[in-house]
């Protein structure tokens, strides 16, 4: 799979996990030249606390494209850190 905005390859991997319709990216295989931690914070009532990452590429910002859950509960926790992408970002399995 992978996560592409603006030409740019943001992270590839072949073990995503899929949740509710979201790929969630290990954080190894996110390209950290295109991310910037983001203050933004969301709450789900079963995965918990969700921080955010813009998403730049050439200058330009995807504000609040990725999120991971730091501290997910146990049943969820195999996803710790993982990200996820959403608002123009394209995900692929090619």
């Amino acid at each position: 799979m992978k996560a592409i905005w603006n030409g740019k390859v943001i992270a590839e991997s072949d073990k995503t996990y899929k949740i509710e319709g979201n790929i969630y990216f290990p954080p190894e295989t996110v390209n950290k030249e295109y991310i910037q931690k983001s203050d933004h914070t969301t709450y789900c009532y079963w995965k918990g606390d969700a921080s955010y990452f813009d998403v730049v590429v050439g200058g330009k910002v995807n504000k609040d494209a990725a999120w991971y859950y730091q501290n997910p509960p146990e049943i969820v926790e195999r996803m710790k850190d993982y990200v996820a992408f959403w608002n123009g970002i394209e995900i692929t399995d090619k």
